[in-house]
């Protein structure tokens, strides 16, 4: 088998470097109200492509600065699926909470994802089957069952409105846990939902290249995850809740859709 994963850990820490290069340096456009891309966030997706294409050249390429009229890359086999700056609005303000999401899928099956944080020089990588790791290190999930014990995260949608119901959500689950956290990178929460950091995420709005490579690396370090509502994560529906345990999972879920 090829090794898929060495050319992921690559590309990711490739891209990490280009990211760390344009600090500063970048000019900043909107994609939409509160939704930033900038330069760096191209030339880092650049990076991840060649390295990704020359290794496998019949492989498919999904990004989240690619052209969104461009469906061709679904009809592959093999297919990258890469958010090369998770984390923008972070990045622009220099905040350190950002990474690079890369991961594979085959036949619609996520088998290897890698969530990069160049600041950190800290490389969460999961191969199906192999396990979860830290720079080579074994990742586990932590052991909490109960909310109030737990530190949650959560993602929202760029220009949430005042009157949806994920702030009621957020409000409910902030007074029942022991703290909650935005740090504003979906991947990096799932990465550390799988290193036991979070015991707890949920988004209620992501895109496949948000999470592809999260949600393999919280599975391979034995956590749970779902939609939101419970039912089995669908990559089409853009909501997703991540537990270190299924005793949590179920105590989050029962709030977040009260």
């Amino acid at each position: 088998m090829p090794d898929y994963l060495t050319t992921c850990e690559t590309a990711a820490r490739a891209a990490g470097q280009v990211l760390l290069d344009w600090q500063g340096k970048f000019r900043i456009r909107e994609k939409g109200r509160a939704d930033l891309v900038t330069e760096a966030d191209v030339e880092s997706q650049k990076a991840i492509q060649k390295i990704v294409l020359t290794d496998f050249p019949d492989h498919g390429f999904l990004g989240e600065e690619e052209d969104p009229a461009n469906a061709a890359s679904a009809q592959y086999e093999y297919r990258w699926i890469a958010d090369p700056l998770d984390g923008t609005t972070n990045y622009v303000h220099g905040l350190a909470n950002y990474s690079v999401s890369l991961a594979l899928q085959h036949k619609g099956e996520i088998i290897v994802g890698v969530v990069y944080d160049p600041v950190h020089d800290q490389c969460f990588a999961a191969e199906r089957g192999k396990g979860a790791t830290l720079n080579g290190e074994k990742l586990q999930v932590s052991e909490i069952v109960d909310l109030e014990g737990a530190l949650v995260a959560a993602s929202f949608a760029a220009g949430i409105q005042r009157d949806s119901p994920e702030i009621q959500q957020f409000v409910e689950v902030l007074v029942r846990c022991q703290a909650m956290r935005r740090l504003g990178s979906a991947a990096l929460n799932l990465a550390y939902v799988a290193a036991g950091i979070l015991d707890a995420y949920w988004a209620s709005s992501v895109k496949i290249w948000d999470v592809a490579a999260g949600v393999l690396l919280v599975e391979e370090a034995g956590g749970v995850i779902r939609g939101v509502g419970g039912a089995p994560f669908d990559w089409n529906r853009p909501k997703v809740v991540a537990t270190s345990t299924q005793a949590l999972h179920d105590q989050l879920q029962s709030v977040i859709q009260t």
